[in-house]
């Protein structure tokens, strides 16, 4: 009983430093949007970084750090802390660095905490429109306090469905036939190029699927699990 209690209240109080930490980071970046700022490419793929990725990162780093200096930390650009520990705390200090770089206000940030390999707590901020989300293991998923449903579409071609491919993919040949036929095959395709407003897309019932082909990153968990606790069905083929 002791050792549940333990997790319930790190839980408890994880949540209230992730809402409280990604609003601050979340204050940096839309300061930051649409100005002049430094953009370096990243890898091979056409990913950038930019000086406000960092400003966010090391913004939530240092908070977790201090209130949790015995956790695993993993981050987008940081990479990790080194610590060996149950709980994992996965940052994409600003997810869909693309959009934001080119002035797209379609961007967020993910803070993700993981309890034995298992996401427990998903937290992302939608910085211009102030949009929380928030969902924790078995308590369901919420927006800005408002609990959170995927739409119920019967004819699922008739819907709009989201598209996720990691970076090194772009060009591979099974990904460029899959997307054709997905395009022809529903209503509209949708590639945000920032994964997890997609995923809190499905939680809201705003599209009526995803598709997920190779990507793997910082900022999965927490969409995967927004989705999940607002009703979705996660498959893996």
């Amino acid at each position: 009983m002791e050792r549940s209690e333990n997790i319930e209240q790190t839980l408890y109080l994880a949540q209230i430093l992730a809402e409280k930490v990604i609003r601050t980071a979340g204050q940096v970046v839309r300061n930051s949007f649409d100005q002049l700022t430094c953009v370096v490419q990243k890898g091979s793929h056409g990913d950038v970084v930019t000086s406000v990725d960092y400003e966010s990162e090391r913004i939530i780093w240092e908070e977790i750090t201090e209130a949790f200096p015995n956790h695993a930390i993993h981050s987008e650009e940081r990479g990790h802390n080194g610590q060996s520990n149950e709980w994992l705390w996965l940052i994409d200090p600003l997810d869909g660095t693309n959009n934001f770089a080119i002035g797209l206000p379609v961007f967020s940030i993910s803070i993700t905490l993981m309890y034995r390999a298992e996401p427990v707590l998903g937290v992302i901020y939608e910085p211009l429109v102030d949009r929380l989300y928030v969902a924790s293991k078995g308590k369901g998923a919420y927006c800005n306090q408002v609990k959170l449903a995927v739409s119920k579409k019967e004819d699922i071609h008739r819907g709009t469905i989201g598209w996720i491919q990691g970076h090194q993919v772009q060009n591979e040949k099974k990904s460029v036939n899959l997307r054709q036929h997905l395009d022809v095959r529903f209503k509209r395709m949708m590639r945000l190029w920032a994964p997890t407003l997609q995923w809190c897309m499905l939680a809201k019932g705003d599209i009526d699927g995803i598709i997920l082909y190779n990507s793997e990153g910082d900022d999965l968990y927490s969409g995967l699990l927004m989705a999940q606790e607002a009703g979705a069905i996660v498959m893996d083929f």
